[in-house]
């Protein structure tokens, strides 16, 4: 029984005779024993309940250490190194990626103008209507409306209103700030 940089499954009985319809690939050399399978579902069932004291989230288990409370620098963030933190990661890239194509958008299709409306030099921005924006936009995402919030909120774009609706809003100003 040895191993080799090819793999096959071989079950072994308490009685540790092998029988021939216990291989699932002749090319492969990888031998996995009812007794090894136990002890790895222990294993990792043992992890999993441990797991599940720390997760604030967990019903039948008391947790062992105290839950962040308000306030506290890791209150509301998932565990370091996580999966959860990295999907955060991920998200958060993705949706900075989209605010970062609607501003180049806006800066293709819009028409330049002055902050203040007085002609000066001083504050340039672009401007588009909501219409022209959602009718050209409308080919690279169906999410204008929330990358337009979100950008908004990082205080890159600025126009009037919480939301912007299609048909109502169509004559909406959206200013690229800069």
């Amino acid at each position: 029984m040895g191993t080799s940089s090819q793999s096959t499954t071989i079950i072994e009985t308490e009685d540790d005779v092998p029988n021939s319809n216990q291989f699932c690939d002749e090319a492969a050399m990888c031998i996995v024993s009812v007794k090894g399978l136990k002890e790895n579902w222990q294993k990792w069932s043992n992890e999993h309940r441990e797991y599940q004291k720390l997760n604030p989230f967990s019903h039948g288990t008391r947790p062992s250490v105290a839950a962040p409370q308000r306030g506290q620098d890791d209150y509301g963030k998932p565990l370091q190194g996580s999966m959860t933190e990295q999907r955060g990661k991920d998200a958060h890239t993705h949706i900075s990626r989209e605010v970062e194509e609607l501003c180049e958008v806006i800066r293709n299709i819009g028409e330049p103008g002055d902050k203040d409306g007085d002609g000066g030099d001083d504050g340039k921005v672009v401007t588009v209507d909501f219409r022209k924006l959602f009718e050209h936009y409308v080919t690279i995402s169906n999410k204008l409306v929330g990358v337009l919030l979100r950008a908004r909120k990082q205080r890159l774009v600025d126009f009037e209103g919480e939301m912007l609706w299609q048909g109502k809003d169509d004559h909406a100003v959206i200013t690229l700030l800069p």
